[in-house]
């Protein structure tokens, strides 16, 4: 049988960072709404309402002296140790962020040099062809990254990717917008490498979509909602309601099709790893699937989930879920020889993306 070349997993890592984040944090905010108004819940009920909606309890922030370059190169160390790879033997460096290094005392974004140069630099590797940039693409960068390293892998371009998601939202975050309670801090790193078999191994099939016509901006910038805010910075902000109607009718139609174009069906599927947005919204997107599918039973376990302790840390949500899984570090996960599992995502843009591996 002809063997032909596929995009495996090499080894994983990532940082979580130390500083824990409870819910009862916030309870001396001042919460505002979009019109400037001073929310009239108190604040216990603000936040209670929250934890019903999300399922979290606690986030990680990132330490003052570090930044989000800072945590992808951790990411990365550890990632190439589980690994055992040379990095000198890296083809690619492919970071996704959105926000770049920013300082706890200033909230510009410093993309220059990017992301992947410092992280190229941090790591010390000297190799002139091991090629460092940025992806940005909105919660989703992480996953499009891996798409790209494997039609690199595929078409002979590389044999050996290192995809990192990194991202500090806790420093653009609003603390007058409740919003501001779901964002959190972390980095993952994941190492592909082709690999020769007579039968499907690692990525099978990837789907990704844009709908910017009519939903590019239900994640964007803006001023605080105080308007007494002391500087004219610009935070994170996104239409909440309208974002989980958006992916609640297109993220199971694109997971669908690319489990399909893979040649299976939900009932081969053994993981659904999901971007840890929200856990109810992703609860929803599950259960529309296997509708979709003409399943009615969903099986336990099948969609594991960090958000509860650590949070909504954007494009380092997949990559550090997929890390604890393979070491272990996930209670009741694991992944087997032969598992077939489906990673989605969804974030600004909006962006989707999907792809699925077989372990």
């Amino acid at each position: 049988m002809k063997e032909e070349i596929y995009s495996v997993i090499a080894g994983t890592g990532s940082y979580i960072p130390e500083k824990i984040v409870p819910n009862d944090s916030f309870l001396s905010n001042t919460f505002y709404d979009g019109a400037g108004k001073v929310l009239e819940l108190q604040n216990s009920d603000i936040i209670e309402k929250f934890r019903k909606i999300t399922n979290i309890s606690e986030r990680r922030y990132i330490g003052d002296e570090y930044v989000s370059s800072d945590m992808a190169s951790f990411a990365a160390e550890n990632a190439i140790k589980s690994s055992g790879v040379d990095r000198e033997t890296l083809d690619y460096i492919i970071v996704a962020h959105n926000f770049g290094d920013v300082k706890i005392n200033n909230r510009k974004t410093d993309i220059v040099p990017s992301i992947a140069s410092r992280v190229k630099y941090n790591l010390g590797i000297q190799n002139p062809f091991t090629v460092g940039y940025d992806i940005i693409f909105g919660c989703p960068g992480w996953l499009q990254g891996v798409i790209q390293a494997n039609y690199y892998i595929k078409s002979g371009d590389a044999k050996r990717v290192m995809i990192i998601g990194t991202e500090a939202l806790s420093r653009v975050s609003d603390p007058h917008d409740r919003d501001s309670m779901i964002y959190s801090d972390g980095a993952g790193a994941v190492i592909f490498e082709g690999k020769a078999n007579p039968v499907p191994v690692g990525i099978l099939s990837c789907t990704a979509r844009t709908d910017s016509y009519g939903y590019a901006y239900l994640l964007g910038m803006d001023t605080s909602f105080n308007p007494d805010f002391q500087t004219k910075d610009i935070f994170l902000k996104m239409n909440g309601r309208k974002l989980y109607e958006y992916a609640l009718n297109f993220v199971p139609v694109t997971v669908k099709n690319c489990i399909e174009k893979a040649g299976l069906a939900i009932g081969d599927i053994n993981k659904v790893l999901i971007h840890q947005a929200n856990e109810k919204m992703d609860e929803a997107i599950l259960q529309r699937l296997f509708k979709l599918c003409g399943k009615k039973e969903i099986p336990e376990n099948v969609m594991p989930m960090t958000i509860n302790k650590l949070g909504n840390n954007s494009v380092a949500t997949l990559p550090i879920l997929i890390d604890l899984i393979l070491k272990g570090n996930l209670s009741g996960h694991s992944i087997s020889v032969n598992d077939n599992l489906v990673f989605a995502s969804v974030g600004a843009g909006m962006n989707i993306n999907s792809f699925v591996y077989r372990a």
